[in-house]
């Protein structure tokens, strides 16, 4: 099981590990829904360098990207971030990832842990053709995210940069917490503002630190995995392996407008068709009715209790107080507002169909 520069802080602070993506990760420290209120209401700071990070680099760097990513990395400009993902051969995909335009011929994708080998095998087999310069720094950097609508307020003591200049899906490459050339990138998964540090691993501890001692008046709190879940759902972002994988299309995952015809990349000519013919199954969200928490893998049935399918996502939403989740239910069964149940230790359990995200801030 691998570690990160940070695994040692977190277990000084009384973090609990779990393996994750072969990794020894904090999952909590003090309780999900405290840090996940923390998050909410104030600044927290989770180590999530787990996650991998490629460069992909010169004048054919462009072309890779255009093959193998589903959203249109043209329109990127230097500054600028794009989500986007990797559609496979079958019509599922590969990887969700952002992209960073870092050069005018310098490009670092960001993706899942659990995908790294895999994503570096699917965009090396496309680049055979193409002949890109890639590189994997993966074991080379660490990654913080600060979140939490306090977190420029908290941060701006350790950069000369105007933190509240940079906008979402918008970075910078400069100084902070006493270290040069690093990342301050506008691209949290929580839906509550705030940033992720890219740097190297020798200089994590520094910044971990300096971040801690510079939030401190600010309510910050280390934040673990659990919480950033529970922040995820509540915006309705996918998750790799639960909602979305290699057999679920673009088009199923409610991320068509991340999928852009307008280049050739990999099976968009079935995709295509798919977009013109529309899904026999789409990704919802749903809030139970009553007091009830819906579980990956579980039933989503109609009234007669037919199955329709299946929750993906599932948790008791801190915020709100109540069970919320994503699944694909069949296309004929959908209907904002509509109902369904859901299959909870044999009982049929009432539930809303809702448009994400289900934290309005």
């Amino acid at each position: 099981m691998k570690t990160t520069a940070l695994t040692g802080t977190h277990k000084a602070l009384g973090a609990k590990m779990v393996e994750f993506a072969g990794y020894e990760m904090p999952v909590s420290y003090e309780g999900v829904n405290a840090e996940h209120t923390t998050v909410r209401e104030a600044v927290g700071v989770f180590d999530v360098s787990h996650m991998g990070e490629f460069l992909i680099e010169g004048p054919n760097a462009l072309n890779l990207l255009q093959k193998v990513t589903s959203n249109d990395a043209s329109k990127l400009t230097v500054g600028k971030a794009q989500y986007s993902c990797l559609p496979n051969e079958t019509g599922g995909i590969v990887d969700d990832l952002i992209v960073y335009r870092v050069k005018e011929e310098t490009y670092l994708l960001v993706v899942n842990a659990s995908n790294i080998k895999k994503d570096w095998e699917h965009i090396s087999k496309y680049n055979g053709a193409i002949g890109a310069d890639m590189r994997n720094i993966s074991d080379d950097y660490s990654l913080l995210a600060i979140q939490g609508p306090k977190a420029v307020e908290a941060m701006q003591s350790l950069s000369s940069i105007d933190l509240s200049s940079i906008k979402f899906y918008n970075f910078v490459v400069g100084d902070f917490a006493g270290i040069d050339h690093v990342i301050i990138s506008a691209t949290g998964y929580t839906g509550s503002g705030g940033f992720e540090i890219y740097c190297k691993n020798n200089e994590v501890k520094q910044v971990w630190d300096k971040v801690i001692e510079a939030g401190a008046d600010f309510g910050i709190k280390p934040i673990g995995l659990a919480a950033r879940d529970t922040l995820r759902l509540e915006m309705g972002y996918c998750l790799y392996g639960n909602d979305i994988d290699d057999t679920t299309s673009p088009f199923e995952a409610g991320l068509g407008w991340i999928t852009k015809f307008t280049k050739d990349f990999v099976n968009a000519e079935t995709l295509a068709k798919q977009k013109e013919a529309g899904v026999d199954r789409k990704l919802i969200g749903f809030e139970m009715n009553e007091k009830a928490i819906p579980r990956h893998g579980y039933d989503i049935i109609d009234a007669e209790g037919n199955p329709i399918g299946t929750v993906t996502s599932g948790t008791m939403s801190p915020s709100l107080e109540k069970g919320i989740g994503l699944g694909y239910v069949s296309t004929a069964h959908i209907k904002e507002g509509g109902q369904i149940y859901v299959a909870i230790r044999k009982k049929s359990v009432a539930a809303t169909i809702v448009k994400p995200p289900f934290y309005k801030g």
